[in-house]
């Protein structure tokens, strides 16, 4: 009969953030190793706490399947002499295998006949193989930074304390780190006293719940959420959940008890990020929120335990937060003393990367950059004007006391400080907007100076990096110039903002050539950044459904603006399901295999001698004609049912014109015809790259 394993990997607390990856590692690595030992199964899921993780494979079959393999033996020629009787080779493998004669099986490989050997072995008992694989379910998951701990060799997240390991109601036995396996676990840290037997993995889930632990993370992330939505409620407010502090708070406790508590309703007449900062940042509490969005002076806590004793844990919770909040409230006053514009030069003290100047520095090349930036989108004077002070005060709260309390605040505080020293509202709002977007998912700038000066400052950080040699490779992007150049493209996309990669590498590169050593030149920094940004556009052409070889299609046409490699992969994978597209595919792929032999595409209109070829000429330079419009107002749709108009002269041409003739001057005046064409069709995409079924 099948029965139930399960796996428990006691240990001490690990931080939140290992997890979720650890629980995703654990079930995967026990498919796969399920898998290759032959063994049938259930559902297999994994579960955890900071204090453990556990796994649970339902139905695990008590055998292996058996396995039958065959092993390849000698040519059947060379099996049997002249006579039929078996020669030295096939009984020397008869003996090796263990096999009789009448056993083998004959395979073909290609002309050849040769025997085989069919084996069949058993399969072992499943308490057996699973005590040989459970060290290497452990062993085998990895950690951001796993730690050795005692004398021991291995590495964890956190030391190893106990290993429960059940199959059905038999312990599998095995050693690791020190710890013999069995049928103990332990409870809630202080709710539940001693070890816990288990009898067999369905009495775990009573008695682990018995000892106050919630061992399934989304029961826990649920509890919270209920309970924190209903504290709100009875508060006359409501909570704005922050999905990332969820997932965190659920993954630092095993019983969850969520409590309300209360601040002094002075501190809100600080700016709301001042105080949900500190709530949420460093004491991992949920801000209240009233009706109308406003901020109440109230929060909402998770303890690691049971209601008793809630009121004294809300008052030790409102005291720690009391300290944080009024040292929020001195630091703020204290920056307010002095304008935003009064720090400006505190930037020079500050370091921007070692080897790329300071701060300072940065907000002099972010300045000029913009100055070009404005040009190209039509800023006017007035605009530029508010676009430079913007750049003035961009980095300026970097100095203040709440940015070097609260990082995190950058941004939104040099806002907070812009508005209440005066400063006109585009200019604070260009100030926040530059930083933005700060995550996955975060908002865009809205602003024409907010995005300028975002663009600025990501190329200048992107164009530095490079320059002075320093690059994401694989996982490690210390800089998330990866995020910035993403940045970069989706402020561009959706502002629909036309601009050229390379010029902007090349106003940032301008920017490092004084007082700063770098270490590639223009070209090679232009052609890195480049294949950089294409990597991350191949990124969002997936992500808005477009097809693997269209992504290629376009991108090979050129992606210098990357606002228009999005219209012009749109227009294409729309013109994809148009009846048209198969015929004239077919058409372009014979005139693009002949191009490939053109010289070059100059057309002696005097050499062209059969009608057929003079009538694609005249088509040819007529559609030119009518594309070059669309192509400065980037009609894509429009060029791309213009060229379908070619195909059928292209047909005749093809049908009554020899190319390859012997003639060089002829044949080369019909290659270039073709060539033409195919550059035509790459106004909007490289067609040589689109697949065509069938």
């Amino acid at each position: 009969m099948a029965k139930d394993f399960l796996l428990e990997i006691g240990i001490e607390e690990m931080p939140a953030r290992f997890l979720n990856p650890a629980l995703d590692q654990l079930k995967e690595l026990a498919g796969k190793i399920f898998h290759e030992k032959r063994m049938t199964h259930g559902e297999i899921a994994a579960y955890g706490t900071p204090r453990r993780l556990v796994l649970l494979v339902k139905e695990l079959a008590e055998r292996q399947e058996p396995l039958e393999k065959e092993v390849k033996g000698p040519a059947k020629k060379a099996a049997f002499d002249v006579d039929g009787n078996p020669t030295k080779a096939i009984q020397g493998f008869l003996r090796s295998q263990g096999a009789r004669l009448e056993d083998l099986v004959v395979r073909n490989i290609g002309q050849v006949e040769y025997l085989y050997a069919v084996k069949r072995e058993e399969g072992q008992p499943t308490d057996k193989v699973l005590a040989e694989i459970a060290p290497g379910l452990i062993t085998g998951l990895n950690f951001p930074k796993p730690m050795r701990w005692g004398s021991l060799e291995m590495r964890f997240a956190r030391p190893i304390r106990w290993l429960l390991a059940l199959y059905g109601d038999q312990v599998v036995p095995f050693k690791l780190a020190g710890l013999q396996s069995g049928r103990s676990t332990y409870g809630h840290r202080f709710l539940s006293k001693g070890s816990l037997d288990i009898a067999q993995p369905a009495e775990y889930w009573v008695k682990i719940r018995e000892a106050y632990v919630l061992v399934d993370p989304a029961e826990r992330k649920e509890l919270i959420r209920q309970q924190v939505q209903e504290l709100a409620q009875g508060e006359g407010g409501r909570v704005q959940l922050d999905e990332d502090l969820l997932d965190e708070i659920t993954n630092i406790v095993e019983w969850p008890t969520a409590l309300c508590g209360s601040f002094d309703r002075n501190y809100l007449e600080l700016p709301a990020a001042v105080l949900i900062t500190p709530m949420q940042e460093h004491q991992r509490y949920f801000p209240v929120l009233g009706s109308g969005g406003e901020l109440l002076n109230k929060f909402i806590a998770v303890r690691n335990g049971t209601k008793e004793y809630i009121d004294i844990v809300a008052a030790g919770n409102e005291k720690v937060l009391r300290a944080r909040l009024a040292d929020a409230k001195f630091f703020f006053e204290e920056d307010l003393k002095q304008p935003l514009s009064g720090k400006v030069n505190g930037l020079k003290k500050v370091v921007f990367l070692e080897g790329l100047g300071s701060m300072a520095d940065k907000i002099d090349r972010i300045g000029a950059l913009a100055d070009h930036l404005g040009a190209s989108l039509g800023a006017d004077e007035a605009q530029q004007e508010k676009i430079q002070r913007a750049v003035l005060l961009a980095k300026a709260d970097l100095v203040t006391n709440m940015v070097y309390e609260f990082p995190e605040l950058q941004g939104v505080m040099g806002r907070e400080y812009a508005i209440r020293n005066g400063e006109e509202a585009l200019v604070a709002e260009a100030v926040f907007e530059h930083y933005l977007p700060r995550f996955a998912g975060d908002r865009l700038p809205e602003t024409l100076a907010g995005r300028i000066l975002s663009l600025a400052d990501k190329m200048d950080t992107i164009v530095g990096c490079f320059s002075i040699g320093i690059q994401p490779t694989g996982s490690q992007d210390p800089y998330a110039l990866r995020r910035q150049a993403l940045g970069i493209c989706h402020i561009c996309i959706e502002g629909k903002l036309h601009l050229s990669l390379k010029e902007l590498i090349a106003w940032s590169y301008q920017g490092y050539c004084e007082g700063v050593e770098l270490k590639f030149s223009l070209e090679q920094v232009t052609s890195e950044i480049e294949e950089f940004f294409k990597q991350r556009l191949k990124g969002i052409l997936n992500d808005r459904g477009l097809s693997y070889d269209t992504v290629e299609a376009v991108l090979a046409a050129g992606f210098d603006d990357v606002t228009d490699v999005l219209d012009r992969g749109l227009a294409l994978a729309s013109f994809r399901e148009q009846p048209a597209f198969a015929a004239l595919m077919l058409a372009f792929n014979r005139a693009n295999n002949l191009a490939k032999h053109a010289a070059g595409d100059a057309i002696e209109e005097s050499r062209l001698e059969h009608s057929a070829e003079q009538e694609l000429y005249r088509q040819l330079t007529s559609l030119a004609n009518r594309v070059e419009p669309l192509q400065e107002e980037r009609r894509y749709t429009e060029i791309l049912a213009l060229v379908t108009t070619i195909q059928q002269p292209l047909n005749s041409f093809f049908e009554q014109v020899m190319v390859m003739v012997e003639d060089e001057k002829v044949k080369a005046n019909r290659l270039a015809l073709l060539k033409r064409i195919v550059h035509l069709s790459n106004r909007v995409a490289d067609f040589s790259k689109i697949v065509v079924e069938g």
